[in-house]
């Protein structure tokens, strides 16, 4: 595996070939990462610093070095180089001031960025013309949450893609494809015990932060405050898992009281995705298996998963990608449906 290295401004720097385990996780909700380990050489020490990007041929994302560790003891020389993708540029800007929109979620997720304080090099991509739409209200908040919240919400990819001849980087948007056996407009794709591709699988099933009722509060003090509900209010008993959200900060100046209710209730629903059920399921196999990644499947398509002795026939989007190049072999991990956020959110709403 050949890692090219180029500077911030897409220049290129050099090449490193002797790392000895390189992670290349993609996600489809938000931003990727990698992470490197390769010989404290003086050629590694001039390309690997912080803020230079890597990428490889053939990849249509690019990382940048946000933590480097030089290490030089009796026993190991190595450095180690970690961070996200490049949209984790926009984790450096805000939306501001105030975002009152109405309208198609592509174009929302493209405004907000548009807004922003501009990132140098960035470019809007084509416009696809996705008819998801949302209104929402969005103040002060932090641009790669909020991109990866409609993401999240409305299953819309996103991606900064660096065109190094170009020296820009597109902002794009991007749908996977169905290629479960519910479908027949193209051929189909199943990880299954019949066609031998399920190795190392694990499920994993979380309930910690699982929230079903919210009460969203706006404006207002006491009983003049305005509160809508969100999720299913008929839940009872053990099953009924409250949370309140506050949305103060939403202002209902210059909008209709039907477009403050809809900001209230994307609000409430984007929280209620944080705290959503959590199952997901991972298994490790070939890129050039029976169904070949990159060109039977990617990220963002849906499949079709089946294990007999589970019980198991579903159908799950590969929301992330883990690529792993150890030893001259290389192995790919997909992860189907809602894994668990990277941070677990456990302070008070």
């Amino acid at each position: 595996m050949e890692i090219r290295v180029y500077d911030a401004n897409l220049n290129f720097k050099g090449i490193s070939e002797n790392q000895t385990s390189f992670v290349w996780t993609r996600k489809y909700f938000e931003s990727g990462e990698f992470r490197i380990y390769l010989p404290l050489t003086d050629d590694n020490i001039k390309i690997y610093q912080l803020g230079n990007i890597v990428t490889y041929r053939g990849a249509n994302e690019a990382g940048v070095i946000e933590d480097l560790i030089l290490r030089n003891t009796s026993t190991e020389r190595v450095i180690i180089a970690e961070g996200r993708f490049l949209t984790s540029y926009m984790d450096r800007r805000l939306v501001r001031p105030t975002l009152n929109f109405s309208g198609k979620v592509e174009v929302a997720m493209r405004k907000m960025l548009t807004d922003a304080v501009p990132i140098p090099l960035v470019e809007l991509g084509e416009l696809n013309g996705f008819n998801e739409t949302i209104d929402f209200q969005a103040t002060y908040k932090n641009l790669l949450t909020m991109e990866e919240k409609l993401s999240k919400g409305f299953n819309i990819g996103f991606r900064f893609r660096p065109d190094f001849t170009a020296k820009k980087i597109y902002f794009e948007t991007y749908k996977g494809l169905d290629k479960s056996r519910n479908q027949t407009d193209r051929a189909f794709v199943e990880f299954s015990d019949v066609f031998d591709n399920l190795n190392s699988v694990e499920n994993r099933q979380n309930n910690q932060l699982l929230k079903n009722v919210g009460y969203v509060g706006g404006e207002g003090e006491g009983s003049a405050r305005t509160y809508i509900i969100v999720g299913d209010d008929t839940l009872t008993g053990l099953e009924r898992r409250e949370l309140f959200i506050d949305a103060k900060d939403i202002s209902s100046d210059e909008i209709s009281h039907a477009e403050y209710l809809a900001a209230l209730r994307t609000r409430g629903l984007e929280k209620m995705e944080e705290h959503a059920f959590s199952n997901s399921y991972e298994c490790a196999t070939i890129p050039t298996g029976n169904f070949e990644y990159k060109k039977d499947y990617d990220l963002g398509d849906i499949i079709t998963i089946k294990k007999s002795d589970w019980g198991l026939n579903t159908t799950q989007r590969i929301t992330e990608i883990q690529e792993i190049y150890e030893h001259g072999s290389a192995t790919v991990v997909p992860t189907f449906g809602s894994p668990l956020p990277t941070k677990i959110n456990m302070e008070d709403e």
